[in-house]
């Protein structure tokens, strides 16, 4: 699928929904549910230094939400549901990671960083696949800079219909 240097236009596009997917199902699934089924991943637990493990937005609601979504958009891309779900299960894990250096770096839950919010959950799920969809480095790079600007431009058109908290 890979062409050469780049990636296949249909697949980066497909890639890029995947991951929109991953990422903006949490959102929806709060916004749908409330407060309901808002369980933190981490309990409530906190790191040794004293600071939450992952923090309150984390849930196990978000988590759901994101693989199931994901899981049925594949077909609608011609992906097998199983991809969808296994792809938004690496990106959540992606996402857990960056909360967890957040945590550390002393930020509150729901902060922005700039690319630390972005980066992992896009990159560590096209690193997973990177053979199964024949990705290059340079793809891959394209791919993870084209989410990052989509997801700040998003954030903003999230922000106007009450989907997130703040503009970022």
């Amino acid at each position: 699928m890979g062409v050469g240097f780049f990636v296949d236009t249909v697949l980066f596009i497909k890639l890029l929904c995947l991951l929109g997917a991953a990422n903006y199902a949490p959102l929806l699934a709060r916004k749908l549910l409330g407060a309901r089924l808002s369980f933190p991943i981490d309990s409530g637990r906190h790191f040794f230094d004293g600071r939450p493990l992952l923090g309150e937005a984390k849930t196990l609601r978000g988590l759901v939400a994101s693989v199931l979504l994901t899981a049925l958009v594949a077909p609608l891309l011609a992906m097998p549901m199983l991809f969808g779900a296994l792809f938004a299960s690496a990106s959540m894990v992606g996402d857990l990671f960056s909360s967890f250096i957040k945590r550390r770096l002393g930020k509150p839950s729901s902060s922005m960083c700039p690319g630390l919010d972005q980066i992992p959950e896009a990159l560590l799920p096209l690193l997973i696949f990177q053979q199964r969809l024949d990705l290059s480095v340079p793809g891959i790079v394209g791919i993870v800079a084209a989410f990052w600007v989509c997801e700040l431009l998003a954030s903003r058109i999230l922000y106007r219909f009450n989907l997130r908290d703040h503009p970022y």
